[in-house]
């Protein structure tokens, strides 16, 4: 792509004049960049797809701004990932937006539409990394976010991909500017057994040359594993030190000696802002229905971090200044505890048929269910999969995130925050289901935190809609569920129930926005009195409910509604 590079997006703070990014002699801080850990040349893991950071200094070309361009890229998957930001001359402006093929070498096309947000007025939720000020040509630095975004466009799977043709020329007063791409590959030979979804950044610790070791439960077993670290939200990089894995015997005390894990074939990884890393394949049977102890040494002071809030488990530190102790088989290094996962947010395993998404709030995160007992209604619908031969024994992906919306943001996606509700579902999507390792079907439960707090079932309806259309976009199977009843609850008034029931109607009447339909609301619900919970399923708070009220509804799965 190098070749075609036709812009100058990034400057020296002391020579802000060398590079005009937006036609307004604008231009984004190679001195920020290189804070954030985006060197030039830099790898990055973005969404599950790798992009290569430009290899070039400041004031030189950087970028290509689509004209209709054909860009080589190689290989099959389920995506091209773009790393892109639109301009506008006339200050922070909208979407910028176009349409473009896709070439494959059997001499067929398929075509895309791209939309890249501004980078000054597009939002930080669904960001790749956002720097914290633009260099101007005069007038000094302005205090405002620089952003840039990777997005994807749909492909034809299976089909070994040859070029893109990018989108003709926006316009006369804005441009989209392309500063790498690449196929996202099809993980076909691998399975995703746990995943959780990063639902924040907030404080933690400091954590300084100490070793987290973190405890979760795999759905599907096989005999190799990989992991994947994510710096999601992050301004600066992390840098992890060494990182193992083991099945645990009790508490922080591994079965046998921790396997230790490679990055690139090195021991360890820095981790830019807004970027993942995915281990290398290490041999360990991993057995399925069982718990990991997967640990990280953070070598450097850490003071923030991208955080999963509602764990329901209980993982484990060392002691400040420890060092590292990911080779400990013993626990006794371990003397603090967490109730969150940072860092963590995905364990494969070599083979099997692939994966399903639970997709949802804090009812499929597991929220008032019994901590440690993995009792979440996708752990019942996990280990139903593993004891029949109906259909294929999936791996299940719980991607529920406490207090989170459909359509409005409860964490902005940037900063330091106590609220980890996690951006909107739309906003999520790209990370927590399309990316995801293998998924074929996404079950999606949501809704319920919007009409308790403002949205109306029209909103909630579309956004549902948009998430459909997206997901089948990228050839998943898409299975909505209807909203559970909360009367009782503290604000769970009766306009919100009747929001809910409007909600509920539309899923049940599907009208092919869903591909199948699961009824939660009629397996929990009160036959005496619908607009609640059964007392028997019910936590005690009367939204969430308990252990009983969880198995009910992951029983009442039907499990050939999942297959593609």
């Amino acid at each position: 792509m190098e070749r075609l590079f036709d812009n100058r997006a990034v400057s020296d703070d002391a020579r802000p004049g060398e590079a005009d990014f937006d036609g307004a002699g604008n231009s984004i801080s190679s001195q920020d960049l290189r804070a954030a850990g985006w060197e030039p040349g830099r790898l990055l893991g973005l969404d599950s797809a790798a992009l290569r950071w430009p290899h070039t200094g400041p004031g030189e070309p950087d970028n290509v701004r689509a004209d209709g361009q054909q860009v080589r890229v190689s290989g099959s998957g389920n995506a091209v990932s773009l790393l892109v930001a639109g301009t506008s001359r006339g200050g922070p402006g909208g979407d910028v937006t176009g349409s473009g093929t896709v070439h494959y070498w059997d001499g067929t096309t398929s075509a895309y539409s791209l939309s890249a947000p501004d980078w000054r007025g597009g939002p930080l939720a669904t960001k790749a990394v956002a720097l914290p000020h633009i260099n101007t040509r005069s007038g000094g630095p302005l205090a405002e976010k620089a952003k840039l975004y990777a997005v994807t466009v749909p492909v034809h799977e299976g089909r070994s991909i040859r070029s893109v043709t990018l989108p003709r020329d926006a316009g006369p007063d804005s441009d989209l500017h392309v500063f790498a791409a690449s196929v996202r590959r099809q993980e076909s030979a691998w399975t995703g057994s746990w995943t959780t979804s990063t639902a924040g950044y907030t404080t933690v610790g400091p954590w300084e040359n100490q070793t987290l070791r973190l405890v979760v439960h795999t759905s599907a077993g096989g005999s190799r594993t990989r992991v994947k670290l994510a710096n999601t939200f992050a301004s600066g990089p992390v840098r992890i030190g060494h990182a193992s894995v083991v099945v645990q015997s009790e508490g922080a005390t591994g079965r046998g000696r921790p396997v230790r894990l490679e990055f690139g074939g090195r021991d360890g990884v820095t981790l830019p802002a807004g970027a993942h890393a995915v281990s290398d394949p290490v041999g360990l049977q991993v057995p399925p229905d069982s718990n990991l102890l997967v640990s990280i040494h953070l070598p450097g002071r850490v003071e923030a971090a991208p955080v999963h809030s509602e764990a329901q488990q209980h993982s484990y530190v060392s002691a400040g200044g420890s060092g590292d102790r990911t080779g400990d088989t013993e626990g006794t290094a371990f003397t603090g505890s967490l109730e969150v996962w940072p860092f963590l947010t995905a364990v494969d395993v070599r083979g099997g048929p692939g994966s399903v998404v639970a997709f949802g709030d804090s009812i499929t995160d597991g929220v008032r269910s019994t901590p440690g007992a993995n009792r979440r209604w996708p752990d019942v619908l996990a280990r139903r999969l593993r004891a029949q031969t109906e259909v294929p024994q999936y791996g299940v992906l719980n991607q529920g995130i406490s207090a989170n919306r459909v359509v409005s943001d409860r964490y902005p996606g940037d900063g330091v925050s106590t609220d980890t509700g996690g951006v909107s579902a739309l906003h999520r999507l790209e990370r927590d289901v399309l990316a995801q390792t293998n998924a074929h079907t996404v079950v999606v439960f949501e809704g319920i935190n919007d009409v308790r707090w403002g949205a109306s079932p029209e909103e909630v309806i579309a956004g549902l809609k948009e998430f459909a259309r997206r997901a089948h976009e990228r050839g998943l199977r898409v299975v909505g569920a209807t909203l559970t009843p909360c009367e009782g609850y503290k604000d769970c008034f009766p306009e919100v129930d009747a929001k809910r029931n409007a909600v509920n109607a539309f899923v049940r009447d599907n009208q092919g926005t869903f591909d199948a339909v699961l009824d939660f609301d009629a397996v929990i619900r009160d036959p005496a009195r619908p607009q609640r919970m059964l007392p028997a399923y019910d936590s005690g708070d009367h939204l969430h409910p308990g252990d009983e009220g969880l198995k009910a509804m992951g029983e009442s799965v039907e499990l050939n509604k999942l297959v593609p």
